[in-house]
């Protein structure tokens, strides 16, 4: 399985008047916002600019439940995945100045890392994820006993990111937090540093990125958005975890404003020549360059034709978007510490907007729904309810495979299993073509010890998906002697 109380928007807007049209634009951006947070929990802030001019940036729902404190755009979020970008800068920058280079292996830099491997994965693979490494967050082991524990940068590297490689470096992609691991501590053993203090000295203090920072728990960090999960008992504080582990994968934090500033001064020269630059935004496998994918509109999508720019974030309690659209110098900022609105959708019904279009309106979240269902009349009152509404299709929902992936998903977290698998059988029904609920079907299965239905199921997972590593390497564990 892939991971992933109704409020009063509680709002703050900025309006900048760049433009005739921008009033207007912002006004139906703040309208799409309060949609979403209406119909799908979504509790956050957004930044939108234009041409490189700000024309909006609001905050939704609150940064603290528990004190009702309201998010702003100054409101500090952890970023995930986005902070895959800023080691992607580092990284590129001792390029520059060739203490490091692109084709050097991971045995020119972390003479300590095992021979077998160290000597065919290089700096490149490890950066646009074909380096075949496992990466330790698919290890279905790692977030119930490991996500709280502190570890040291190479003992950990040593512990979690130096498994057998799953398949000969640069053949495949395979999207890999282990590797952004390896290249913080590249970093750190190159420079001498420690890869804040690099973040800070070579990005941060020269952008002006006053609000961003790596986030430790410890540390009292003004206006820090508290994270939060939806679950199957209503809205809860999101899991501990420990912010050693995500490191120079996904350990920063910052603000919409900020990333703004990040945004602006990537159309210039200032960190980063522009020919290291190009080889950053060049997509290879699965149209990923270093720590970004790089898109072509759509010829059915607002602004088609034009590239987009983009990543994404996901880590406990927070999920994050950010989307350059590089011929209009256009920026699409979304963070949200309450996850389970789509910010992919909530991000194209901005765009729609940019270019003078009416965005489609989020249909409310059938999987809140089903989730209160569930803890007040239990599973089978649940899946009767989803039947009547698929019967009858209901405008107010939309129905797709992830709505009972995710139920299922919560309950797998609470140790319902057989409750889980009553879901992803249902799943299987409803989408019999797709890998992925063949493949949480499989987890199911497995967790409940039955391990040859769990090898059936990751088998017809990989026959529907041929490259789900996650079956893959699933079957290897559960097909051992």
């Amino acid at each position: 399985m892939r991971p992933y109380l109704r409020l009063a928007a509680v709002f703050v807007l900025f309006y900048s008047f760049a433009n005739a049209q921008a009033p207007d634009k912002a006004a139906k951006i703040d309208q799409l916002a309060r949609q979403y947070t209406d119909c799908c929990g979504f509790t956050g802030t957004v930044l939108v600019s234009e041409h490189d001019k700000v024309i909006f940036k609001g905050g939704y729902g609150f940064a603290d439940r528990e004190w009702s404190i309201p998010n702003a755009p100054d409101v500090k979020f952890r970023l995930g995945s986005i902070t895959k970008q800023f080691t992607s800068m580092l990284i590129l920058q001792q390029v520059a100045k060739g203490t490091i280079k692109l084709d050097g292996h991971i045995s020119d830099y972390l003479p300590y890392y095992r021979k077998d491997t160290s000597s065919r994965v290089t700096v490149t693979q490890l950066l646009n994820h074909t380096s075949g490494i496992p990466s330790y967050t698919d290890d279905p082991k790692f977030f119930p006993d490991v996500s709280r524990n502190y570890y040291a940068v190479d003992d950990f590297v040593t512990k979690f990111c130096s498994g057998d490689l799953q398949f000969e470096p640069g053949s495949k992609f395979h999207y890999d937090n282990s590797g952004y691991f390896l290249l913080g501590a590249i970093l750190e053993h190159v420079t001498g540093k420690k890869y804040e203090a690099l973040l800070q000295e070579n990005i941060l203090a020269p952008v002006g990125m006053h609000d961003t920072g790596y986030d430790h728990w410890s540390a009292i960090l003004p206006k820090r958005a508290s994270g939060y999960s939806q679950t199957l008992d209503g809205i809860e504080n999101a899991p501990y975890l420990d912010m050693s582990l995500p490191y120079a994968a996904g350990s920063l934090y910052s603000t919409v404003e900020d990333l703004y500033k990040w945004d602006q001064a990537l159309y210039t020269d200032k960190l980063l020549s522009a020919d290291l630059k190009q080889k950053m935004f060049t997509p290879g496998l699965e149209n990923y360059g270093f720590a970004w994918v790089i898109l072509t509109i759509p010829k059915d999508e607002p602004g088609a034709g034009k590239t987009i720019i983009t990543h994404g974030g996901g880590i406990n309690g927070f999920n994050t978007s950010e989307v350059r659209i590089i011929e209009d110098h256009d920026l699409i900022v979304i963070f949200n510490n309450t996850p389970g609105a789509s910010l992919n959708d909530f991000g194209k019904g901005i765009r729609a907007i940019l270019y003078g279009q009416e965005p489609t309106p989020p249909k409310r979240s059938l999987v809140r729904d089903l989730r209160e269902i569930v803890h007040n009349q239990g599973v089978d009152a649940a899946i009767a309810k989803y039947k009547e509404l698929k019967a009858a299709n209901s405008p107010n929902y939309e129905f797709k495979e992830e709505v009972l992936n995710r139920l299922g998903g919560d309950l797998l977290e609470k140790e319902r299993v057989s409750d889980a698998i009553t879901v992803f059988k249902l799943n299987v029904e409803e989408y019999p073509k797709s890998g992925n609920v063949y493949d949480s079907l499989g987890e199911a299965y497995a967790k409940a010890g039955n391990k040859q239905l769990a090898i059936e199921a990751y088998k017809r997972s990989l026959e529907l998906d041929p490259k789900n590593q996650n079956a893959i390497d699933q079957l290897k564990e559960l097909q051992k002697p």
